[in-house]
């Protein structure tokens, strides 16, 4: 089976072609980083419209670098939703006009899904069940995961995600935007020791995140320290040392619950260097292991919605051409495979 994949949640184009035989034939990523750094965030209405602009282009290239005409497809997998409506809206409309005129089925897939899936686009991937840790600029949630749509959400964020908290300490940093991997590149400056910031919720039980307060204390620090560049870097270093810390007792918490040794993180925030080896250390102390996806697919991409479409399309799920965009979409209301 051949599925063509197309993500277009928020503000990154992603095309990919994926074979489950020959795994993935082609991937092109369209970022529209610069288009909105004059902003310092993601405008929808601009979003929408490079949407618009760069997805035929993306999808002709994608189909041509796999050697594949849309008629040999079998399939088409869009990114349904949670995102910006009107993002989803140009992915999905696209989606389901190739798959009417190539006479294919289309499906609408769960972007959050997609991020969840991430990792079994790698040698090894991970086998069911595991606990997964999914980290964005959106969203931050723990999911006992038995099988693909067997989730159950065992926690999640009650206000800012942790690559939001990331993104909104880089700009009262006076970084730029995206701010999350500028915070982190200036945290390898930083030295430890020299402020102690929070690790929200981490005193009380449940699984359950919360960054804004984090943010805030952020912000006071930075309002009272010198402004020197490496007080700006010790700043960051404690901000980032924060964020892994509470994700990571959060995650052993999680493990501890499920009864689990088999840890999966996912989302943009799955790319910081820190995470990585924190959770490697800790994993390697449980006797467990964890599981990432390559750097290239820890940020929004086609490669992991046509793969999650495939799981679905194989086990005869399709969309009409009535399905709707869903900007707010619960993870674990999807059916299972």
């Amino acid at each position: 089976m051949r599925i063509l994949g197309i993500e277009t949640s928020c503000d990154e184009t992603g095309i990919a072609v994926y074979d489950d035989t020959h795994g993935l034939m082609s991937h092109e990523l369209y970022s529209q980083v610069k288009l909105h750094a004059d902003y310092g965030g993601v405008v929808p209405e601009l979003a929408s419209r490079d949407h618009v602009r760069k997805i035929i282009p993306l999808i002709k290239k994608a189909l041509v670098d796999a050697n594949t005409r849309g008629e040999e497809l079998d399939g088409i997998a869009f990114t349904q939703g949670p995102g910006l409506v009107g993002a989803l809206l140009v992915g999905s409309s696209v989606g389901r006009s190739l798959a009417y005129a190539w006479g294919i089925p289309a499906l609408g897939v769960h972007h959050m899904e997609g991020h969840l899936l991430a990792p079994m686009l790698e040698d090894p991937a991970p086998e069911f069940p595991f606990v997964a840790l999914l980290v964005s600029g959106g969203h931050s949630m723990l999911v006992e995961v038995k099988g693909i749509g067997q989730y159950r959400v065992l926690g999640e964020s009650i206000d800012d995600a942790a690559g939001e908290a990331f993104d909104k300490t880089a700009k009262l940093l006076g970084l730029d935007y995206p701010g999350g991997p500028l915070l982190a590149k200036l945290a390898e400056q930083g030295e430890p020791g020299h402020y102690q910031f929070p690790r929200p919720m981490t005193d009380r039980p449940g699984l359950d995140f919360s960054f804004s307060g984090l943010k805030t204390f952020a912000a006071n620090t930075i309002r009272d320290s010198d402004g020197a560049p490496q007080t700006q870097a010790n700043i960051a270093y404690a901000f980032q040392e924060a964020v892994v810390d509470t994700l990571m007792i959060k995650c052993r918490r999680a493990l501890k619950e499920t009864g689990m040794k088999r840890l999966v993180i996912a989302g943009g925030v799955s790319a910081n260097k820190m995470l990585r080896e924190q959770m490697q250390k800790m994993m390697a102390g449980l006797r467990g292991e964890v599981f990432y996806p390559d750097l290239a697919f820890c940020t929004d991409n086609g490669a992991m919605i046509a793969y999650a479409g495939m799981q679905r399309l194989k086990a005869g799920q399709t969309s009409d051409l009535s399905a709707a965009a869903r900007p707010r979409w619960p993870l674990d209301t999807l059916s299972p495979v």
